[in-house]
C-alpha cells in the first residue's frame, strides 16, 4: 500500500464513495422511510465499496497524475463511475424482484449514487490539479503584459501554459482573434476583445508590452500584417512556429521564437496524403542522393515519420553525411540509417550500391544548384547534374527500381543559365527512361527554398549583421519561393502521385513571386532595423545567366492539376522532332569530360533550342489551362556510361 502511488487519493476516495451511496438514500427516501431501510442501506453501501474502487483501478484511474489531469483523464474516470453504477443496478435489480431485502431498494438508488460519485471523485481530481505548485512562482518577477494573437488551439495551449509557468515572464492580458464568434468571450480568464483591427486600441487599453502570434497555420499575410502594426506600436512581436515545425504534443512557452522571414512568406498548410506516403514508404528500404544537402536530409527526416525500414544515405561530402547520420540516428533509433559516401558520377560505385543495397525508391537529391558558379563552370555542372542523373537512373534501371523522384528546379523552364539548362536535361533523361522502363520515374520541379544552403535569405542576414550593405541585383528581380518542409512535402507527395508509367513533371503552385528587394527589406525590419537608415540595400545589376523572372513551365508545355490541390503537371513534347536524344546527350556528356565549356554551351543549345543564355522573357502566366494530348515521345535512354560517352 505504501508503494501505491495514487494511496491517498484512494483513501479520499473510499469516504466519498459512501457519502455518495448514503446521500442517495438521504435525497431519494423521506426522512420516516430511512429507518426501515437500514439493512438496504447497509447492503449496497458494502456492494459499492466492493465495486467502485475495482472498476475505478481497473479503469486506470490510479495510475494517473492528477496534478496535470486532462479532460481525457476525467472522462476516463466517469467512465469507470458510470460503469460501475451499471454494475450495482444488477444486484439492487436481483434483490427488487426476489424480495430477499424488506423493504427493497429503491431502483433508483444506483443512478442518483452515480452521479453523485462522479461529482465528488471529479471535484477531488480537480482540487488536485489546481493545488499544483506553479513553477519558479516565488521567482517571477513583475511579467511583461502579452497580446495574444489568436484563440485557437494554439492560443489557448500558451495562455495555459503562461499561467502555470510564471517563470516564463509573460502574462497574458488580452486575445484578439478574426472569429466574431469568440468576441467577448474569456480564454483560462483572458478575454477576447476584437479582431486584428483592434490591435492598437487594445494594446493601449491593457498596457500591452509584447505580442505573440498564436496561429501556426496563419498564412503569410496575416503575419506580415500583425508584425508590422506590432512594429508601428513599438512591440516586440514573438511567434509559434509554423505547423509544419511544431512537434505534436504540448505546447511550451520555449517554443515561442522571433518572428522569421519564413513566417512572413508561409502560406496555407500544404496537406499531404499521408495514407498514401505511409503505405509507400512504410517497412521500404529507401535511398536518398544527395543526402546531406538542405533537400536530402530534410527528407530524410520528414520521411522517418512514415517508418521506412532502412534509409541509405548517399552524398560525396563525408562531413555532411557524418553529421545528418549521427543526428538521424539520434533521433530515429527504430529505422537502420546506412551513410555511403559516393559520387553520382562514378558509375560503377552506382551499379554496386544499388545491387548491395536494393532500394525500393530513389530521392535524386544531389546536385549542382548555384547559378553563377555553374555558369562560371559549366562542364562541372553537366558532369554532376546530366551525368549523375544519367547514372542514377541507369543504376536504377539495371536494379529493378521501381520508384525514383528527381528534384529539378523552376530554373529549367526556359532556362538563361547552365545550371537551368543542366536540370532541364536532366528532366529529359528521366522522362526517357520512363518511357523506355515503363516505371514511376518522375521529377518535381520547384523554386527557391527560404534557408537552403546558398540561398538568400542567409547571405542576407550575413549582410545584415556585419551592418550591410544587403547586396541585391535588380530593383524589379523576381522569385517563387517556399520552405525547406513545404519543397520536400511535395517530393515525397510526387512519390506517389505519379502512375505506373512514370515521366511526370510535377509543379507546386506556389502562388504570387516575390520580389527580392522586398525579401531584403523584410529582414532588416525583423532584424530591428531600419532599410536605407541602419542598413543600405545596394543594386549590383543582374548577373550571368541570372532572369529577371522565373517561370514555372515551358512555353510548349501545358499543365492541369493533379488530384492534390496544389500540385500541377506539366504536359508537353518531350523531345519529339529534336534529333537524336541519344546522341546528342553523348556528345554532351564527352564535351564535359574533355572541360570544353565551349562546346558544352554549344551542344546544351542544340539539345534546349529554348536555352538562351542572358535572355530575358517575361514570365509565363500562371493561371491552369486546359491540358493538351502529349505528343509520344521518341526519346530511348541509352547506357550513358563515362567510357560510352
Amino acid at each position: 500500500m505504501l508503494r501505491f502511488r495514487n494511496r491517498h487519493l484512494l483513501i479520499v476516495d473510499i469516504f466519498l464513495i459512501s457519502v455518495a451511496a448514503l446521500l442517495a438514500f438521504v435525497l431519494r427516501l423521506d426522512p420516516a422511510s430511512l429507518r426501515p431501510q437500514r439493512s438496504g442501506i447497509a447492503l449496497y453501501l458494502l456492494l459499492a465499496l466492493a465495486v467502485k474502487p475495482l472498476i475505478l483501478y481497473a479503469g486506470g484511474a490510479y495510475r494517473r497524475l492528477w496534478r496535470y489531469a486532462t479532460t481525457h483523464d476525467l472522462n476516463v474516470l466517469l467512465v469507470a463511475v458510470v460503469l460501475s453504477g451499471l454494475i450495482l443496478t444488477l444486484p439492487v435489480g436481483f434483490l427488487s424482484v426476489t424480495r430477499l431485502v424488506v423493504p427493497a431498494i429503491p431502483r433508483t438508488i444506483p443512478a442518483i449514487d452515480t452521479l453523485l460519485t462522479g461529482a465528488l471523485l471529479a471535484s477531488t481530481r480537480l482540487l488536485v490539479k489546481q493545488m499544483r505548485p506553479r513553477q519558479g512562482k516565488s521567482r517571477a518577477k513583475a511579467p511583461r503584459r502579452a497580446l495574444i494573437v489568436g484563440a485557437g488551439d494554439a492560443g489557448v495551449m500558451v495562455i495555459r501554459e503562461l499561467h502555470d509557468n510564471p517563470r516564463a515572464g509573460l502574462l497574458p492580458v488580452a486575445v484578439i482573434d478574426d472569429d466574431p464568434s469568440k468576441h467577448h468571450l474569456l480564454v483560462h480568464g483572458v478575454p477576447v476583445l476584437g479582431g486584428r483591427e483592434t490591435i492598437p486600441a487594445v494594446a493601449q487599453a491593457r498596457q500591452v508590452q509584447e505580442v505573440i502570434i498564436t496561429m501556426p497555420t496563419a498564412p503569410g499575410k496575416i503575419v506580415r500584417e500583425v508584425v508590422a502594426t506590432s512594429e508601428r506600436l513599438g512591440l516586440p512581436c514573438r511567434t509559434l512556429p509554423s505547423l509544419s515545425e511544431l512537434v505534436e504534443g504540448r505546447v511550451i512557452t520555449g517554443q515561442l521564437r522571433n518572428v522569421e522571414i519564413e513566417d512572413l512568406l508561409r502560406r496555407s498548410p500544404v496537406t499531404t496524403d499521408l495514407d498514401g506516403i505511409r503505405a509507400s514508404l512504410a517497412n521500404a528500404t529507401v535511398l536518398v542522393t544527395g543526402a546531406g544537402g538542405s533537400i536530402g536530409s530534410e527528407l530524410c527526416r520528414q520521411m522517418a515519420r512514415f517508418g521506412p525500414r532502412r534509409v541509405v544515405l548517399l552524398g560525396h561530402g563525408e562531413n555532411s553525411i557524418f553529421m545528418v547520420e549521427r543526428e538521424l540516428r539520434n533521433r530515429f533509433p527504430a529505422i537502420g540509417w546506412q551513410p555511403v559516401i559516393a559520387d553520382v558520377r562514378d558509375t560503377a560505385a552506382l551499379h554496386a550500391i544499388f545491387a548491395r543495397e536494393r532500394p525500393e525508391i530513389i530521392f535524386h537529391a544531389a546536385a549542382h544548384k548555384h547559378v553563377p558558379l555553374m555558369e562560371a563552370n559549366p562542364s562541372e555542372a553537366v558532369l554532376n547534374n546530366v551525368l549523375g542523373s544519367a547514372n542514377v537512373l541507369e543504376a536504377a534501371l539495371a536494379a529493378g527500381i521501381a520508384r525514383m523522384v528527381m528534384i529539378s528546379s523552376d530554373k529549367a523552364v526556359n532556362p538563361a543559365n547552365v545550371m537551368g539548362a543542366t536540370k532541364r536535361v536532366a528532366e529529359l533523361i528521366v522522362q526517357a527512361a520512363a518511357a523506355r522502363a515503363r516505371r514511376s520515374y518522375v521529377a518535381v520541379r520547384f523554386g527557391n527554398v527560404l534557408g537552403s544552403r546558398g540561398s538568400v535569405v542567409p547571405l542576407f542576414k550575413q549582410q545584415i549583421a556585419a551592418g550591410g550593405p544587403v547586396t541585391v541585383t535588380h530593383p524589379e528581380i523576381t522569385r517563387y519561393f517556399m520552405t525547406i518542409p513545404e519543397a520536400v512535402q511535395l517530393v515525397l507527395q510526387a512519390s506517389v502521385l505519379g502512375h505506373g508509367n512514370g515521366g511526370e513533371v510535377f509543379v507546386l503552385d506556389m502562388g504570387e513571386p516575390v520580389k527580392i528587394v522586398d525579401l531584403a527589406r523584410d529582414l532588416i525590419e525583423l532584424s530591428g532595423l531600419e532599410p536605407d537608415r541602419d542598413i543600405e540595400i545596394v543594386f549590383t545589376g543582374v548577373r550571368p545567366g541570372e532572369k529577371l523572372f522565373e517561370e514555372l513551365f515551358i512555353h510548349s508545355e501545358c499543365f492541369s492539376r493533379t488530384r492534390h490541390p496544389k500540385i500541377m503537371i506539366a504536359r508537353g513534347q518531350e523531345y519529339t522532332g529534336r534529333g537524336h536524344f541519344e546522341t546528342e546527350l553523348a556528345s554532351l556528356i564527352a564535351a564535359a569530360q574533355r572541360r570544353d565549356d565551349r562546346a558544352v554551351i554549344t551542344a546544351l543549345r542544340r539539345i534546349l533550342p529554348e536555352y538562351q543564355p542572358g535572355a530575358e522573357r517575361p514570365p509565363v502566366n500562371p493561371s491552369p489551362a486546359p491540358a493538351r494530348t502529349p505528343q509520344p515521345s521518341a526519346v530511348r535512354l541509352g547506357p550513358l556510361t563515362g567510357a560510352e560517352a
